[in-house]
C-alpha cells in the first residue's frame, strides 16, 4: 500500500454515495429513511462507527437498507483471510457501503450492491490493502430486457479499466452468488470482485468508484418500469417463497455477513439485508412453462446476457 494513498478519499466517496443512493430512493418511494448513526467503543472487540439508513413499509420498497461502516479490529476474521492465510491474525481497518433493497411489487427485482476496502496491518510489515464489491440482481418474475440492461451497465462501468475485467467479474459473480446446497443461482448475477488491487491503489479505487456510480443507472430504470405492474396473491406468495432463498444465501454463504459477525460487528446493521417477510415451502414444484418455473429454467441459469 502506497504511503501517499489517502484512505479518507475512500471514506468520503462511500459516505457521498450513500447519500446519493438514499436520496434517489426517497424520490421514488417518498418514505423517509431512518438514519441510525452508531459507534463501537475502543474497549469492544471491534471499534469504529457507521451510518445505517433504512426505509421500511413504503409503497415501492417494503424494506431498503443502505449501511456505511468504518471499523478497525485487532484480528482479521477467518472469512477475510481464507485466500490470504499469510495475513491471519493481523490487525485491520475496513470500510464499506452495503445495500439490499426488497421491493413490494413481485415484478421488481431485489438488488444488492457492496463496495468496500480492507487494510491489513501485519506486525513488522507494510500494510496490505485491497478492494472488493459488486452488484447483483435477483428477480422473482424475470424479464430478459432487465437482465440485459443490468449487465450492460456493469460492463460499461468496468471496460475503461480493462477489457478482461467484466467477463472475469461476471463469472466470479455467477460462482459466488450460488446456493451451493441447492445447486441454484441466487439471481441473474451481475459482477463480483474481491482481494483486488492489481491496478495500483489509485486506479483500483477509480474502478471501485465506477462500479458504485453505476448502481443507480443499472437499477432505477428497472424499478420505474415495473413498480406499477398489477399483481395478486399468486405473485406475492411466490415472491415470499423465493425470498427464502435469499435468506439462505446470506446466512449460509455470504462472506460479508460472516465477516461482520465474526469480527464482532453490529448485528442490526449486518442483517439489514434480510427481507421483512419470507416463507418456505417443502419441495415446491411449479407447473412447467409457468412464469414461476421459468425463473429457474431460464433466468437462474448462468449465461452471457451481453
Amino acid at each position: 500500500m502506497s504511503e501517499n494513498f489517502d484512505i479518507n478519499k475512500v471514506r468520503n466517496y462511500l459516505v457521498g454515495l450513500q447519500k446519493r443512493i438514499t436520496t434517489s430512493l426517497n424520490a421514488i418511494d417518498t418514505t423517509p429513511f431512518v438514519v441510525d448513526e452508531w459507534h463501537k467503543e475502543p474497549h469492544e472487540q471491534l471499534q469504529g462507527q457507521g451510518i445505517t439508513m433504512i426505509m421500511e413499509g413504503g409503497p415501492v420498497f417494503e424494506r431498503a437498507g443502505c449501511g456505511f461502516s468504518h471499523v478497525s479490529g485487532p484480528k482479521l476474521p477467518p472469512s477475510a483471510t481464507a485466500h490470504r492465510p499469510e495475513l491471519a491474525g493481523a490487525p485491520f481497518e475496513a470500510m464499506g457501503l452495503s445495500l439490499v433493497f426488497h421491493p413490494r411489487n413481485p415484478y421488481v427485482p431485489t438488488v444488492h450492491m457492496n463496495v468496500r476496502m480492507i487494510v491489513a496491518k501485519p506486525e513488522g510489515l507494510a500494510p496490505v490493502a485491497w478492494f472488493g464489491g459488486g452488484m447483483d440482481l435477483t428477480p422473482y418474475y424475470g424479464f430478459d430486457e432487465d437482465a440485459v440492461h443490468f449487465h450492460q451497465t456493469c460492463k460499461v462501468a468496468l471496460t475503461p479499466f480493462g477489457a478482461d475485467l467484466h467477463p472475469k467479474f461476471k463469472a466470479w459473480c455467477d460462482t459466488y452468488f450460488c446456493n451451493k446446497h441447492r445447486q441454484e443461482q441466487r439471481g441473474v448475477g451481475g459482477i463480483f470482485f474481491d482481494d483486488f488491487s492489481e491496478l495500483g491503489m489509485d486506479q483500483s479505487l477509480a474502478m471501485l468508484q465506477s462500479v458504485g456510480d453505476a448502481f443507480l443507472p443499472a437499477y432505477l430504470p428497472i424499478v420505474q418500469s415495473r413498480k406499477d405492474l398489477a399483481y395478486g396473491e399468486r405473485e406475492r406468495g411466490f415472491q415470499l417463497y423465493r425470498r427464502g432463498r435469499y435468506v439462505e444465501f446470506n446466512l449460509v454463504w455470504d462472506r460479508g455477513t460472516h465477516f461482520g459477525l465474526q469480527s464482532g460487528g453490529r448485528s442490526e446493521s449486518i442483517l439489514l439485508s434480510m427481507p421483512p417477510l419470507v416463507s418456505w415451502s417443502y419441495n415446491r414444484r411449479d407447473e412447467p412453462g409457468s412464469p414461476e418455473a421459468m425463473l429457474l429454467s431460464h433466468f437462474l441459469q448462468p449465461k452471457d446476457w451481453v
